[in-house]
């Protein structure tokens, strides 16, 4: 079957739109948890459970591979998953690693003890479920020494998004970063830490100038993916890719066509 691509909602979709531009051979089966986006102000037990049985949704309808595209779940509930137990022949991926690789500028698969990098005050844009889990500090610390982190909670974004309202999506991004601003006044570099926000990357970047570095995950999560499927060519499987949403699919559809401004068709799941 396809490669599978989870999220709970659209913020997926730019994901899925850099791995289909750098593997354009490769099938890939999007699944948005669209009737409980958005995760990010769920507690922890919640994101998993509803992660678990999208992730599994996706396994029985054959993708053995599968790609969390959602930063909340890959910080809620990756790790858990993945220490309960993973099917045989099954795999389930997150998104932070490629992320921290770039900041460290370390190789893809590179298992060496953390040492020191160059950048040392980041500012981690995320959502309040994201932050709360320190999860994306837990990965840099495997990868690198002397690096502070200040994490601002952005409540709102994703909602705005959703909703199609980037007018308010830009003005909370200001506001966001504002207040990050007053924690870490000069940050050299800013992590996107949810999926959705690489739609307002431009204001992020404007928000926060131009000296400082933005990351975005899309095309670092698309080329760590051509990498893991190039040493694990089983795991692209083949078969019929498509559009699956928990949500109303016509509603879904319109957003998604709108983001992509490609013509994107879901059906329910």
């Amino acid at each position: 079957m396809a490669v599978g691509i989870f999220d709970s909602g659209l913020g997926g979709l730019t994901v899925l739109n850099a791995a289909q531009k750098r593997l354009p051979d490769v099938d890939f089966l999007y699944f948005a948890d669209s009737e409980h986006a958005p995760y990010g102000v769920r507690d922890a037990e919640n994101i998993y459970d509803l992660t678990r049985r999208a992730v599994n949704d996706l396994w029985n309808r054959g993708c053995d591979l599968v790609i969390l595209a959602c930063n909340t779940a890959s910080a809620a509930a990756l790790r858990r998953m993945q220490e309960e137990g993973v099917p045989e022949g099954k795999r389930v991926l997150g998104v932070f690693v490629p992320l921290i690789e770039a900041l460290t500028e370390r190789q893809w698969g590179d298992n060496s003890p953390p040492r020191e990098v160059a950048v040392k005050h980041v500012a981690l844009f995320a959502t309040p479920a994201t932050v709360s889990s320190r999860a994306f500090q837990r990965e840099l610390a495997f990868r690198a020494i002397g690096v502070d982190v200040e994490a601002q909670a952005c409540g709102g974004v994703v909602d705005a998004i959703e909703d199609g309202d980037m007018i308010l999506a830009e003005a909370l991004v200001r506001s966001h970063v504002d207040a990050l601003r007053r924690k870490m006044p000069e940050p050299q570099a800013a992590i996107l830490g949810c999926t959705h926000y690489p739609l307002m990357a431009e204001t992020f970047q404007k928000a926060l100038g131009s000296d400082v570095q933005v990351y975005s995950q899309g095309d670092l999560v698309a080329e760590s993916l051509a990498d893991y499927l190039q040493r694990h060519p089983k795991m692209q499987g083949n078969g019929d890719g498509g559009f699956l949403t928990t949500g109303k699919p016509a509603f879904v559809s319109d957003r998604a066509t709108q983001f992509l401004r490609r013509q994107i068709t879901f059906e329910a799941a």
